[in-house]
This record gives C-alpha cells, sequence and structure tokens, in this order.
C-alpha cells in the first residue's frame, strides 16, 4: 500500500462540500450526455455511462434528469453537440495542470480558460508540454465502513487491481486504464461498494509544496477552474507537507 496524494485527499473532501452544493449536477449531465453519445444508451454495456449515472444518483440526481440527459446524449433527444477537449498550462511554483472540458463552444471555453490562468499566476501552455507529466490510471473508492484495507486489497488485487491506498475516509483502489471496468464489476460482485469509479490522471512525480501561501495560490487557481461551467476535472502534480495539509484542511 503506498502513500497517498494529501492533495488528492483535500480535494476530494472539497469536491464532496461542492455536491452538497449542487455544483456537480451540470457537469454529471455533460458526462451522461458525452458517454451514451460515445458509447451508446446501454449502461452494461457502455462502462462510462455507468460510471457517470452512477456518480448522478450518489449526488441525488433526480432519475428523469438522468434518463433525459442519456436520451440526448443516445440522439433520442434533441440536445447541444458537447466536444470534449483537454488544456494544459502551468499555475505557480511550475505545477503542472491538466484541465478537462466539455464544451459547446470550443472558442469560448479557451478564452476563458486562459483569462483564469492568466488571472491567478498561471499560464495556458501548448498540447503536449504537460500531459506527457501524467499516467492514465482507473480510479474508484471503497467507503472505509465497508470494508478493512486487508479485505479490500484482497478482493481488488485478486481482480487486478494495481494497488490500494488509504486516501481518508475511503481506500482508493487503481487500476491500469484498460482495466477500471472489469475491477470495478469484480469488486461489486464481491458485495463491496464502489464509489467515484473513473479514468483519472495521476502525476508521475509531484512538486511538494511546502509554504502555504504558495499552495493556497495554486489552490485558488484550481477552484477557479473549477468553477468554470465547462471545467468537468482539474489535474495537478503537486503535493503539499502534513503542516501545509493541515492548515489547509481547516480553511
Amino acid at each position: 500500500m503506498s502513500g497517498h496524494n494529501k492533495w488528492s485527499t483535500i480535494k476530494h473532501k472539497k469536491a464532496a462540500v461542492d455536491a452538497k452544493r449542487g455544483k456537480v449536477f451540470t457537469k454529471l449531465i455533460k458526462e451522461i450526455t458525452v458517454a451514451a453519445r460515445m458509447g451508446g444508451s446501454d449502461i452494461d454495456g457502455n462502462p462510462r455511462l455507468r460510471s457517470a449515472v452512477l456518480a448522478s444518483r450518489a449526488a441525488n440526481m433526480p432519475n428523469d434528469t438522468i434518463d433525459r440527459a442519456v436520451k440526448k446524449g443516445a440522439g433520442e433527444l434533441e440536445g447541444v453537440n458537447y466536444e470534449e477537449i483537454t488544456y494544459e498550462g502551468y499555475g505557480p511554483e511550475g505545477v503542472a495542470i491538466l484541465v478537462d472540458t466539455v464544451t459547446d463552444n470550443t472558442n469560448r471555453t479557451v478564452s476563458e480558460v486562459r483569462m483564469i490562468f492568466n488571472k491567478r499566476g498561471g499560464k495556458m501552455a501548448e498540447p503536449g508540454a504537460v500531459a506527457w507529466m501524467f499516467d492514465t490510471k482507473g480510479q474508484f473508492r471503497v467507503p472505509k465502513e465497508a470494508a478493512s484495507f486487508e479485505r479490500v486489497f484482497e478482493v481488488a488485487v485478486e481482480a487486478g487491481a494495481e494497488d490500494v491506498e488509504d486516501a481518508g475516509e475511503s481506500w482508493l483502489v487503481s487500476t491500469a486504464r484498460e482495466d477500471l471496468y472489469a475491477v470495478t464489476t469484480e469488486v461489486e460482485k464481491a458485495g463491496l461498494e464502489v464509489q467515484e469509479a473513473q479514468l483519472a490522471k495521476v502525476p508521475k512525480t509531484t512538486v511538494e509544496l511546502t509554504d502555504v501561501d504558495a499552495a493556497g495560490k495554486v489552490m485558488r487557481l484550481i477552484d477557479f477552474l473549477d468553477e468554470h461551467d465547462d471545467v468537468q476535472t482539474v489535474w495537478a502534480n503537486f503535493d503539499v507537507t502534513d503542516d501545509v495539509a493541515a492548515q489547509l484542511d481547516s480553511e
């Protein structure tokens, strides 16, 4: 079991707060729509759609809202034509950042994302400048109250997982990109609850920030990017010391 990135734990907690505020609905609807367009409306045959629907239900999205998003994506209802684009850039302290977006207007989105970078001490980069610093991995969480580490590790590794980490209130399971949904299926069959299954962009190495002011600047940039309606997920290659994590977590 490897030590978990402390920034990821803080980010997970912040995401839970945002979900309670209802901010996550727009992003989930876009993800459902794109997933249905790319892989069809059959949840059993479309792992990405299945993950998006599960996340939406976990956020208490009404079933009729989910159904409409699926039908729009599958072309059964008229809807917006979304495009997926990942933007790359650098934040304060040279932190590498990837910004996954889903948009119906690429010109608007790139202009507004660039503006956020510029105003918050960052800078957009050319395609490929940052992406090589990250690996795409499958990830999902199992609540700690659902099972012990030993149980999760045994089931997950037997199913083909690469690692299980302590991620605060949950166990974080990592898989190869292509194995995510096969592993989650086996873990669920074993009676364990699976949450937040996704393809994550995991940094190969991290920049550790030891100063709370520097970490705060990076986090504010990420928060502003996260707040943008077209942004689905922001990935960054930094971590923080225990002391900085404690101060950030208390804010």
